[in-house]
């Protein structure tokens, strides 16, 4: 399929968003790591733009935090740009950034929450929080459009 639609519009304006770890909706595998590695690999010999990932989720272990798995294995194979999502916020960004972790992160939920997401990050500002009640609901307004923006007038 990749290479489908890398011949009818050209490998730089084709990526992959891959969530190897997810395991709702029957999605889950038996050996994640492998199939993330298989599947962050594939799109090299298409030369595909980029490869978008989402992190394996964060569980609780006592008082930490903590991700079981990394993407770093997929991050090397794949040859071109890559993205990661699931749970990043400034700093921890601009943290997968600096070390070479990823290219580009992606920020989903607070994205969606504060439309004016960069200017935020830029003034180390308050985020609003998300309502993921509100996520895949069926109406157009409610938790889409109606997230303040930062008060410009201070």
């Amino acid at each position: 399929m990749v290479e489908a639609v890398v011949d009818e519009i050209g490998a730089d304006r084709v990526g992959i968003r891959l969530s190897p770890y997810a395991n709702y909706s029957e999605a889950g595998d038996s050996n994640p790591e492998a199939l993330g590695l298989h599947m962050a690999n594939s799109p090299n010999k298409f030369g595909s733009c980029y490869c978008h990932m989402v992190e394996p989720r964060m569980v609780k272990v006592g008082e930490r935090i903590e991700t079981p798995h990394s993407l770093l294995p997929m991050r090397k194979a794949f040859k071109g740009t890559f993205m990661v999502a699931g749970g990043y916020d400034r700093e921890e960004g601009n943290k997968a950034i600096a070390s070479g972790y990823a290219d580009l992160v992606a920020y989903g939920r607070w994205f969606l929450a504060n439309p004016d997401l960069p200017r935020r990050f830029e003034l180390n500002a308050p985020l609003n929080s998300y309502n993921r009640t509100t996520f895949y609901i069926e109406d157009p307004v409610v938790g889409y459009t109606d997230y303040p923006f930062l008060d410009s007038s201070k």
